[in-house]
């Protein structure tokens, strides 16, 4: 049963919806051992925001990917504007007035800004050369619009993941699309960040442009969405205005079920010191970096975007060496310069970016999965014994209700989620005595975030030391036992879990 919070708002709010610019109905979608999208139907009103909410493998993705002409349905109808259509490629859709900005992005590293944005649409000259000059001043006008500061002609693979999200933004809309799809788009933005895209959806709506917003932030569908829709297992489950339900009718419509503790955590006995940092710094990027991690002890990392926490847990690993400090393994100084020095110290590191630094996407899900124990944990004579790796590979698959048709698929077919889950799975198969997790649930559904959250817990109750970097506070405030603070490159503070809250987080990230 929904809440009842009706409001004349509400009812104002639903007599403006009078043009709908994109109907879907009765749309199927298979793909080999899946039924993805099933009856499923959608409909955006002109002007306004329509959140599309469901667990990771609900089919968000799925029928989005149709809209922007990536899939074609089995079954279905499309209708833009209110005539039927059928787009036969994202071009095809982009040319109707579709544009995606999809959750893993696809810019190019090697090509600037302005070339990333105007591409296959580059001014010319009259002897038909690209105008370069041009092209960089309509970057900047339309960067302009957007208060978005960035110098068009740098190459993107210089930008930070949150830059190359505001690239993605802009480059969508630039198309001056009727029907802008967002899918996760502020997955590495700052709440500095998400305000001003905020700002910029607000200011589209306003030119009567209808955006599809696929979210697991359960505050962003409050503050930004006029509307919802909510998908579970392929299926349609029901659309409401945003300002007649709760948070928790939400989760129970996604979920079909009651998730009723998100920080399900274990208070576990903190051992002795198995990692201790001294004076750790990297050359322009952070300095002076020295903490103790102990067994069973979750540290949880908290900064801005730029603040240099993930170069710190990179540096740990020896993807980047350090150029100064020390680290001491159980009271060994142990020197990291690589990350197979890390795993024979018992370390496991989860990245940040899963599709450019953590899924073989070419490969399966049981090889991304098994990738990282073969050759210490399950290999005897140089011989793989992998009866024994499947089964546990099928563990962890119950364990975190990975959806996948079976281990053997591609793991570039899995959603975002699922992905991340795999590679969970990938290190939690080490059997670390030191785990670092940087953003473990970005791009999580709310109900597998309580599921790895009670499984980061219990490992920590078995002993594992665990350093976890969020940028989410609740996530940091309920799960960890110390956090430590850092703002560009330097750490400003470490605070103990009773002593801790937002404010003082805050403060301490931005000095």
């Amino acid at each position: 049963m929904l809440s009842s919070k009706t409001s004349k708002a509400v009812k104002a709010y639903k007599e403006n919806l009078t043009e709908t610019v994109l109907e879907i109905t009765g749309i199927r979608k298979e793909f080999p051992g899946v039924v993805a999208l099933d009856d499923v139907q959608f409909r955006l009103q002109k002007g306004t925001v329509h959140a599309l909410m469901g667990e990771n493998g609900a089919g968000k993705s799925t029928l989005m990917k149709i809209i922007a002409g990536i899939y074609t349905p089995d079954k279905g109808t499309i209708r833009l504007r209110g005539d039927e259509i059928r787009f036969l490629s994202p071009l095809d859709a982009l040319e109707h007035g579709i544009a995606m900005i999809h959750q893993e992005l696809a810019l190019m590293p090697f090509m600037t800004v302005a070339e990333n944005i105007w591409i296959r649409r580059e001014p010319q000259n009259a002897l038909g050369i690209i105008d370069h000059k041009k092209m960089a001043a309509q970057t900047q006008e339309l960067f302009d619009r957007l208060r978005i500061l960035i110098d068009p002609l740098t190459e993107v693979r210089f930008l930070t993941v949150a830059q190359r999200q505001m690239v993605e933004i802009a480059k969508a809309v630039s198309y001056e699309s009727d029907v802008l799809i967002m899918d996760e788009p502020t997955s590495a933005l700052t709440e500095t960040e998400v305000e001003h895209l905020f700002e910029i959806i607000r200011e589209l709506k306003a030119h009567g442009i209808g955006i599809v917003y696929i979210t697991h932030k359960m505050n962003e569908l409050f503050e930004i969405a006029d509307e919802f829709s909510v998908f579970r297992d392929g299926t349609y489950v029901g659309t409401h205005a945003s300002s007649e339900v709760s948070r928790d009718d939400i989760i129970r419509m996604m979920v079909g079920r009651e998730v009723t503790d998100m920080f399900p955590k274990i208070e576990a006995n903190i051992g002795a010191p198995i990692m201790e940092v001294e004076g750790l710094t990297l050359d322009g990027v952070f300095k002076d970096i020295s903490f103790q991690l102990r067994e069973g002890e979750i540290i949880g990392m908290a900064g801005l975007v730029g603040s240099g926490r993930s170069n710190v847990a990179e540096t740990l690993f020896g993807v980047t060496p350090a150029t100064s400090g020390k680290i001491k393994i159980s009271d060994q100084e142990i020197v990291i310069d690589s990350p197979g020095k890390a795993m024979a110290q018992g370390m496991a590191f989860l990245t940040e970016d899963r599709k450019e630094t953590g899924c073989f996407l070419p490969l399966s899900v049981r090889e991304n999965m098994q990738i990282a124990a073969l050759k210490e944990s399950y290999s005897r004579y140089g011989i793989v014994d992998q009866q024994s790796i499947n089964k546990l590979c099928v563990e962890m698959e119950t364990a975190l209700r990975i959806k996948t048709p079976d281990l053997d698929e591609r793991i570039e077919n899995l959603s975002g989620g699922n992905q991340q889950k795999a590679l969970i799975a990938r290190w939690l198969l080490t059997k670390p005595r030191i785990l670092i997790l940087d953003e473990p649930t970005r791009g999580i559904d709310v109900g597998a975030k309580a599921e790895i959250h009670r499984l980061v817990s219990q490992l920590a109750s078995e002993g594992v030391a665990i350093i976890m970097i969020s940028s989410e506070l609740p996530e940091v405030l309920g799960m960890s036992d110390r956090i430590m603070v850092m703002h560009e490159g330097h750490m400003t503070g470490i605070l103990d879990r009773k002593d801790a809250n937002q404010v003082k987080i805050m403060e301490l990230a931005a000095r």
